[in-house]
């Protein structure tokens, strides 16, 4: 019996061209003998489109008005996608499970997995909670600070204060943090806005650009001479860890040409590493992955200094890259899971957490039916 699953990919996102890549990738990989696969595109204005020619029309920058509009039905009882045709007849679609290939904003932040829930159709990924504490580093790295995770040290800034008075912020990250510094916006993947700051007018500079793309802005220490070691994480409440791998940037650091334009940055798995090296990372991993209460899958970032022997966790990231050149598929890869068997597995577990979910009690019976006299009276 095939399952028909929804895959999701574009939207309003600085991460719009790598979902695309990513959503490529994941509907050429799964087999279409037990998938019915039903392409969901979000333009960058935040239009949802479906048909044959979905994803083709997102690469091409435009919206092709031949092509059907869609959205997801809020009744529960369907867990379907109503398709709105050229012509203004309307088709459902029934959804058996859906895949966000999304990343980024409104698709990683929590923001679509309420829709999710609202239509009561199984999806792959963390669920709401996880998925917007996830998204927003500053919320994270707070968390992270109570489950006693190490990482760098950091701080907060708000775009708005910097624009209308900027000396009293750069007082204060010069105060807390040396540099070189990594100002980054709170919410967002794909190295988009992060910049390296050498000094203050880089510092500046970089903050102003980070603000471009959140309100809320991310400065930390740069670590001393580091490895950038990750590691990827599959399950639900059972999890399986991948083996370690290592990114050894072109770039000072692993930025967005880094990631997809250059093409020379290299990908080592397994990481040459000590074991007890690799066993605390492991350690971390599932200690970042329960703090933060993801489920499906996650990449977690370290940073290792060669200078220091620090091991610290940079981030976890709940919907990793899924191209070609993707750091979570190749670890899972070389763990013994291929590309196409990751897959399933994921679409199962998120099959699995919707049984689960299904299962909860979501009404009271009242030993009275108080309300309705309370009305009366």
């Amino acid at each position: 019996m095939s399952h028909t699953i929804g895959v999701i990919f574009g939207g309003r996102s600085g991460e719009h061209e790598v979902s695309l890549v990513s959503a490529e990738s994941v509907m050429n990989a799964l087999d279409p003998d037990k998938y019915n696969i039903v392409p969901i595109g979000i333009t960058k204005s935040g239009r949802w489109i479906t048909g044959p020619d979905t994803l083709e029309s997102l690469k091409k920058g435009g919206f092709d008005e031949r092509i059907p509009q869609c959205l997801l039905s809020p009744d529960p009882g369907k867990q379907s996608l109503l398709i709105v045709h050229p012509d203004g007849s309307l088709r459902e679609q029934p959804l058996d499970v859906v895949f966000p290939v999304l990343h980024g904003p409104f698709g990683e932040d929590g923001t679509i997995q309420g829709m999710f829930e609202m239509a009561g159709i199984p999806y792959v990924g963390s669920g709401v909670l996880a998925s917007a504490a996830a998204m927003d580093k500053i919320i994270q790295k707070k968390l992270f600070n109570e489950a006693g995770i190490p990482q760098t040290e950091y701080r907060a800034v708000s775009g708005a204060r910097f624009r209308k008075d900027p000396q009293p912020t750069i007082d204060k990250v010069e105060f807390l943090l040396e540099y070189p510094v990594f100002v980054k916006p709170a919410a967002m993947g794909s190295s988009v806005g992060i910049t390296k700051a050498h000094n203050r007018t880089e510092l500046v500079s970089a903050i102003e650009l980070a603000a471009q793309y959140d309100r809320c802005i991310l400065v930390e220490r740069a670590v001393r001479e580091p490895r950038e070691l990750e590691i990827g994480v599959l399950g639900n409440e059972e999890t399986v860890l991948s083996t370690v791998g290592e990114i050894i940037p072109c770039n000072e650091f692993y930025d967005y040409n880094a990631k997809y334009v250059d093409g020379k940055s290299e990908l080592v798995i397994p990481a040459d590493i000590p074991a007890p090296l690799k066993e605390r990372i492991e350690f971390l991993a599932l200690r970042a992955y329960r703090c933060l209460k993801l489920e499906g899958l996650a990449r977690v970032d370290f940073l290792y200094s060669r200078e220091t022997g620090e091991l610290l966790v940079n981030e976890a990231n709940t919907m990793p890259g899924f191209t070609s050149i993707s750091m979570y598929p190749k670890l899972f890869e070389a763990s013994g899971i291929p590309y196409p068997s990751l897959l399933e597995r994921l679409i199962k577990l998120a099959i699995q957490r919707h049984v689960q979910t299904s299962g909860l009690n979501r009404s009271y019976d009242p030993v009275r039916n108080w309300y309705a006299e309370s009305q009366s009276s």
